[in-house]
């Protein structure tokens, strides 16, 4: 290689290291911009879930979930769609699980505990409705999260505590003041 063909590779291979070095910047800037809006979606969901509406919801659907007798189901859902839609955007990457789980874990597990025992009201209304896709992605995300949480503490009594946990957050929700 001469010194005039030396003279042209330089350029070359400093605009290819440019360009590759402002790709690297592009996505890591794509990825920095993904994690903030994911955090801030997650802070605007949890003013949803502490908004005096969402209290009643919640108090009203964690107290029906502890009756003994059940009786007739809420016509309120609310709480469950929330956790709903939270799992669709952890399922689809527009919230990161990690934060959903830090910011929401112990009701998720909590509620889906109790939707799920003595009996599993997704399955039967899956069954009813012919509809496999009901609260799915809730169950998905409760489910990641109760298995981390397994994997993390192993125990052969881990479905007895996570049981006891579960009563104990939805008695708290079902004595929450709705002022909160």
């Amino acid at each position: 290689m001469t010194g005039v063909d030396l003279l042209l590779w330089i350029p070359i291979v400093g605009t290819i290291a440019l360009a590759i070095g402002t790709l690297i910047f592009a996505y890591w800037q794509l990825r920095q911009n993904q994690r903030l809006h994911s955090a801030t979606t997650l802070l605007d969901l949890r003013e949803r879930f502490y908004a005096a509406r969402f209290v009643r919801a919640r108090k009203q659907l964690s107290a029906w979930l502890l009756g003994g007798e059940r009786g007739e189901e809420p016509d309120n859902w609310e709480v469950a769609i929330f956790f709903e839609l939270l799992g669709s955007l952890t399922r689809s990457g527009i919230l990161e699980r990690r934060l959903v789980q830090n910011a929401f874990g112990t009701w998720i597990t909590s509620y889906y505990t109790f939707i799920t025992r003595p009996v599993n009201l997704f399955e039967r209304w899956r069954a009813e409705s012919n509809d496999q896709l009901i609260f799915a992605d809730f169950e998905w995300l409760a489910r990641r999260i109760i298995d981390q949480e397994h994997s993390l503490t192993p125990s052969p009594t881990f479905d007895q505590e996570l049981l006891e946990e579960a009563r104990y957050v939805l008695e708290g929700e079902s004595r929450v003041s709705e002022a909160s």
